[in-house]
């Protein structure tokens, strides 16, 4: 009984968890724990995921169509897991697409893992971060299903996906599910973008925030403070895909034609 009250408090666990609560209850051996396990995955009670890593599945659901929760699942692959990017706008309730895949933010990336229909793929912690010990900067906890789960913050995740649209989607997607977003920290914004210490990063932020400047009341002090920051040559905004652009001087960016013409709205 008291597993199953574990199972049902624990959708997603790792081995730790595991570990530690048969420890509280005077368990200690190894392969005791190990045995319930592979005990326990066998009667169809819980379903591996990967190694270390597992899914609770309640009494009379079948193990292999029960739907199990991506994003606790992203969380939990790593001790030290952000979601962050796309993945942090849908856990938001901001992205405009949903997506199979999942990108979290950690120490030592693992390889690729496939579950079901899911991806998850992880990153590395921007290494100015790493220097700065600031890898927790604007990193909220949030619940689900009962789980403290970790996320980046609103503000962060703006700046993020901006600076990683490989892992945040295409143009239009950004732009879009930024734009549901209705209010933003600026000085925050603005704390982030600095420790980030990447000019092309901090000219696509301003870029973004002068094009929304009404409905985000940017200030002239913070589209300053961005303009300090710009490179000092044209640089594009996506360096992997360098697609033909228009120039914007202001920013010193190569700014793709579908952000300028707003290409996804001509279709309506």
């Amino acid at each position: 009984m008291k597993l199953r009250a574990f199972f049902h408090t624990h959708p997603v666990f790792t081995v730790e968890d595991f570990a530690g609560f048969l420890s509280s209850d005077g368990t200690h051996n190894v392969r005791t724990q190990e045995s319930l396990l592979s005990y326990h995955v066998k009667a169809g009670n819980i379903v591996r995921v990967r190694r270390g890593l597992y899914a609770s599945v309640p009494p009379g659901a079948s193990p292999e169509n029960f739907p199990i929760d991506p994003f606790l699942l992203a969380a939990r692959i790593s001790k030290d897991a952000i979601l962050a990017y796309h993945t942090a706008l849908e856990a938001h309730g901001k992205a405009y697409s949903v997506y199979e895949h999942f990108t979290y933010l950690v120490s030592k990336p693992i390889p690729l893992i496939t579950f079901r229909s899911h991806l998850f793929k992880g990153a590395r912690f921007p290494l100015a971060l790493l220097r700065k010990k600031a890898e927790s900067f604007d990193v909220i906890k949030a619940d689900r299903s009962g789980m403290a789960i970790r996320i980046t913050g609103l503000e962060r995740t703006f700046v993020d996906v901006l600076s990683r649209p490989d892992l945040s989607g295409s143009w239009e997607e950004i732009w879009r599910s930024l734009e549901t977003v209705e209010y933003f920290d600026l000085d925050k914004v603005t704390e982030y973008t600095l420790l980030l210490e990447n000019a092309t990063t901090a000219a696509k932020v301003g870029f973004f925030l002068e094009q929304h400047r009404e409905s985000l009341m940017v200030e002239d002090t913070h589209l300053k403070t961005f303009h300090d920051l710009c490179p000092r040559r044209p640089h594009y905004m996506e360096r992997s895909r360098r697609k033909f652009g228009r120039f914007v001087s202001a920013w010193n960016l190569i700014v793709p034609e579908e952000i300028i013409r707003r290409s996804w709205e001509e279709s309506w």
